[in-house]
């Protein structure tokens, strides 16, 4: 018969001697008396929920330049559309080199980069940009990021939210901003993918599955359309009279907006509305709310404005965020 037999090692405890903690010696030796420095935790990371916006999200860039430039670490990533995007250069270590990119934009520079296909799931194949994303990002994998980094993404073909937690950066990046309609879906693994913001636009609730103690939404939507309404309204067409009085006093007459125009208002509502119910039933401790209704969500050569309202935002609320951090550290 086997005779099993194991040996637990054990640090000798300090002991307390008028209040200080102190190591007691090997037997023939006098205890050592020096006080060991009492440990304070350190200040909680953040766990930052980057949404999707289109251009707008440059602003991403902006938060988290501020974030760093005032010492504020961050934990975790879980990015939607170009919040996955910006979120996950960044903890490649290439924020600097999306902010020129994104700063180097013209009208003419985004569309030498788009890709017109016939016949695809999308009207840009966006190979282009993945190429320029190759240039920095080439063979990354997402568990070697160093930190945890989750891209949001919706299957095309059930609905389904996926969260893209490891493997291939590039192509969960892109699964993440494949907007229908516009980029062609991103086949990963058995998944068709698309845009993550049709189911879950601003994931909190990412963060908090993994059980993160201090969650920051960034919201990019959040000054579009206000707070929503239901509108009683006659199906009737304008009378003549009408027209003659709203002629007379200058209102504004309402105008086509064309394809694009409707595709693009819809979206926006689509993620304003998600945004907001969800939101409501699982609220970060803070959300970021950089004022960007101006901007368009195609109008990536305004990077610099979206950027800036960005940081300012994040400036004004760096005191909050600190306070957040001790009322948590304080807690542990």
């Amino acid at each position: 018969m086997l005779n099993w037999s194991f040996t637990r090692h054990t640090e000798q405890a300090p002991s307390l001697e008028n209040g200080v903690s102190t190591v007691a010696g090997t037997p023939g030796q006098p205890a050592d008396a020096r006080q060991i420095p009492e440990v304070k935790p350190s200040k909680p990371k953040l766990a930052l929920a980057l949404g999707g916006g289109a251009a707008r999200g440059w602003a991403h860039i902006g938060v988290l330049k501020a974030l760093d430039e005032n010492g504020v670490e961050v934990g975790m990533i879980a990015g939607t559309s170009i919040g996955a995007l910006v979120g996950g250069c960044y903890l490649a270590g290439k924020l600097d080199e999306l902010e020129a990119f994104a700063r180097s934009l013209t009208m003419r520079r985004m569309a030498a980069l788009l890709d017109f296909t016939i016949g695809g799931g999308g009207l840009f194949a966006g190979m282009r940009l993945t190429k320029r994303m190759q240039e920095h990002l080439e063979g990354l994998e997402i568990e070697n990021l160093g930190r945890r980094f989750v891209a949001v993404a919706t299957e095309i073909r059930t609905g389904h939210e996926v969260w893209i937690d490891s493997g291939n950066l590039i192509t969960a990046l892109r699964a993440s901003y494949a907007l229908p309609g516009i980029f062609e879906p991103v086949l990963c693994g058995n998944r068709m993918l698309v845009d993550g913001a049709l189911v879950n636009p601003v994931p909190v609730s990412v963060c908090r599955a993994y059980e993160q103690p201090l969650v920051v939404a960034v919201n990019l939507h959040y000054d579009l359309y206000g707070r929503s309404a239901v509108v009683k309204h006659a199906a009737s067409s304008q009378s003549p009279l009408e027209k003659q009085i709203a002629n007379q006093s200058n209102l504004a007459q309402p105008s086509q907006i064309g394809l694009t125009g409707v595709m693009v208002e819809a979206f926006n509502i689509i993620q304003d509305r998600i945004s907001r119910a969800r939101l409501a039933g699982d609220p970060p401790d803070l959300s970021l709310q950089p004022r960007l209704a101006d901007i368009g969500l195609s109008e990536f050569h305004r990077a610099a404005e979206a950027i800036d309202r960005g940081y300012e935002e994040t400036k004004a609320k760096i005191g909050e965020i600190k306070r957040m951090q001790d009322a948590v550290r304080a807690g542990w």
